[in-house]
């Protein structure tokens, strides 16, 4: 050291083994105060290099996020499922509603979409004769950016056949547990100021009940006018037209009802109009065997008992089909060959996909998912938006 007690290295040879031509951004400090090196979000994302240098806890929380992978990967693996791979690439874009990129391949001068999910896929593989397989996937969604969307992200979808979707509660209670357990060394998990317990059971609620318990009142009878009066009162607005009766009870459950749900939380039987790949309930046709898992209010896991009556699933995506037609954008297109796929019988499935951005978030308490995507996507560093290239 030297007198002022500073670290030094004696250095007798070295050699240059690169460049660097831009100082490092390091703390400074002056009798008044502290500045701290390298802070601005914005920078620290377009420069993650930079920020990967300087911050050693932004490197730490990626290899948090590579460990969740292989937790949830060895999960899988060691109850016998195959990993496997699905096109990104599709003619016909499904599984959820969302708005596709869309590109041209001009080898076949036929239009293609990135998958926006890799359900449709899989599912044709446990047609095929898998009893269970899963894919990490990279999916693109055409839609807003903010602290919980990127346009590109990453989720695991698995599909197991002969079981159902109280078998898949239990199986995500079990993943979660193990998973959270393995990464953090608890089942407690500090996400801002809550403090999340994945421990099983995790509480249930149905998706009518969530609403009355929020709302006071049941929604089911209400006609139009009557859900737009409750919108109104609690200052949401409606979705964007064209919509219907059902579209502002969604709208009513994302905003009023998600937001409260703070610990983990499966919701269960979804209404079949905005489940159109789902299995009709058992009990109630009306709605389907389908659970959204809920935690710090939002989404992390979306599963269903999945539809497998070829005629049911074609009267849905035929309605799905002309609502596009009308307008509705995120609405999903006609996949034929997916239908006649499901003619040769898909046994009894269920379904699940989980949002490793989010899961990461939860885990490593960030407050958006630019946090934990080495490059998410960014506005140009000018400004400014480059005109569409010409058609």
């Amino acid at each position: 050291t030297t007198k002022t007690g500073e670290i030094t290295v004696h250095v007798e040879r070295f050699r240059l083994l690169a460049k660097c031509l831009h100082p490092l951004p390091i703390e400074k400090e002056t009798e008044e105060k502290t500045y701290a090196a390298f802070t601005d979000p914005e920078l620290r994302y377009r420069q993650r290099y930079v920020d990967l240098i300087v911050h050693l806890g932004v490197r730490e929380l990626f290899r948090r996020r590579t460990a969740i992978v292989q937790a949830i990967r060895e999960f899988f693996n060691q109850r016998g499922y195959l990993e496997v791979e699905t096109p990104i690439l599709q003619p016909v874009y499904g599984g959820a509603f969302a708005r596709p990129f869309v590109t041209h391949l001009h080898a076949l001068n036929m239009p293609l979409y990135l998958r926006i999910a890799n359900e449709l896929y899989l599912k044709r593989l446990i047609i095929g004769g898998f009893t269970g397989v899963y894919e990490f996937s990279k999916d693109f969604r055409n839609e807003g950016i903010d602290r919980f969307h990127n346009p590109e992200f990453t989720q695991v979808e698995l599909y197991v056949a002969y079981q159902d979707y109280y078998w898949m509660m239990e199986l995500v209670e079990a993943l979660l547990e193990t998973v959270v357990q393995r990464v953090t060394g608890g089942t407690k998990v500090r996400y801002g100021d809550l403090e999340l317990v994945f421990q099983a059971p995790f509480r249930r609620v149905r998706y009518y009940e969530a609403l009355e318990q929020v709302l006071g009142v049941d929604v089911r009878p209400l006609n139009e006018a009557a859900l737009l009066q409750l919108l109104h009162q609690r200052d949401i607005p409606p979705p964007e037209a064209p919509y219907e009766r059902i579209d502002l009870i969604a709208q009513l459950f994302d905003k009023a009802v998600e937001p409260t749900l703070k610990q983990p939380t499966f919701v269960l039987d979804y209404p079949v109009e905005i489940s159109p790949l789902a299995k009709r309930h058992r009990e109630d046709p009306s709605v389907t065997e389908r659970f959204e898992l809920i935690v710090a209010g939002k989404e992390l896991a979306n599963a269903y008992s999945e539809l497998n009556d070829p005629l049911d699933q074609r009267a849905r995506l035929e309605r799905q089909a002309a609502l596009r037609a009308a307008g509705g954008m995120e609405a999903m297109p006609l996949d034929e060959d997916f239908l006649r796929a499901l003619e040769y019988g898909l046994p009894p499935t269920a379904g699940l996909g989980l949002g490793i951005d989010r899961l990461t978030m939860l885990l490593c308490d960030a407050p958006s998912i630019q946090e934990v995507i080495f490059f998410p996507l960014l506005r140009p560093e000018d400004g400014t938006s480059p005109p569409p290239p010409a058609k």
